[in-house]
C-alpha cells in the first residue's frame, strides 16, 4: 500500500510540476505535509540537504522521502515516480520538438508557462525564507524570528556583496553553502552551550 501510494503520489508531482526540481518544491511540500510524511521543519531541512547535495533537488527529496517512508525499495518507487514523467515528456518533445516550436500557440504556452513558474520558484523561496528566517508556517500563527538564522543571512549577504564589490565576481554556491553551513555551526553550536 504504502509503495503504491509513493509512487501515486511522486507520479502527481513529476506529472504537475513545471520549472524542474525547485518548481516541485511547493507541490511536494504540499502533497508531504499531507500525507503526513514530513513537518514543515523536517522538509526545510532536507531541502537544504538535497540543494546542497549532488543531483538534482526533486529526485533527491524523493529519493530521500521514499528511503525514510519504506526503505530502500520506497527509495526506487518514490524516485522512479517523479522521474518518469519527464523522461516521457522529454522523448515525446524531442521527437516532436522541430516541428512543434514553429507554432505560435506552442511558443504562447511555453510563454505563460515561464511566468508561472517564476511565480512557483518566488513562492517557494518565500515560504521557505519566512519559514526558516521568521519562524512562520502559517499565517494564523504569526512570526516567531529566528534571530540567529537572521544573523546568519545577513553574514551571507554581506559576504557575498563584499566579494563582488571588491573582487567583481560572485562566489560559487558552494562556496556559499560551505560558507553558510560554518556559520550554522559556530553560531547554533555557540548557542547550544549557553
Amino acid at each position: 500500500m504504502i509503495f503504491l501510494k509513493l509512487f501515486l503520489t511522486f507520479l502527481e508531482i513529476g506529472t504537475l510540476s513545471f520549472g524542474g526540481g525547485y518548481g516541485m518544491i511547493a507541490l511536494m511540500r504540499e502533497l508531504t505535509l499531507a500525507n503526513g510524511w514530513l513537518t514543515e521543519a523536517e522538509l526545510l531541512d532536507i531541502v537544504a540537504v538535497a540543494e546542497s547535495t549532488p543531483g538534482p533537488i526533486a529526485v533527491n527529496l524523493a529519493t530521500f522521502i521514499g528511503t525514510r517512508q519504506a526503505g530502500f525499495f520506497g527509495a526506487v518507487i518514490a524516485t522512479l515516480g517523479v522521474v518518469l514523467p519527464a523522461f516521457v515528456i522529454i522523448l515525446l518533445i524531442a521527437a516532436l520538438v522541430k516541428g512543434l516550436m514553429k507554432f505560435k500557440g506552442v511558443q504562447a504556452f511555453l510563454g505563460g508557462v515561464r511566468h508561472a513558474v517564476v511565480g512557483l520558484l518566488l513562492g517557494t523561496a518565500d515560504t521557505q525564507f519566512l519559514g526558516v528566517v521568521g519562524g512562520v508556517t502559517t499565517l494564523a500563527e504569526g512570526a516567531s524570528p529566528d534571530y540567529a538564522a537572521l544573523g546568519i543571512f545577513a553574514a551571507l549577504a554581506a559576504v557575498w556583496f563584499i566579494a563582488k564589490k571588491a573582487f567583481h565576481k560572485k562566489l560559487s554556491p558552494i562556496v556559499m553553502i560551505l560558507i553558510s553551513a560554518l556559520l550554522g555551526m559556530a553560531v547554533y553550536g555557540l548557542i547550544e552551550r549557553f
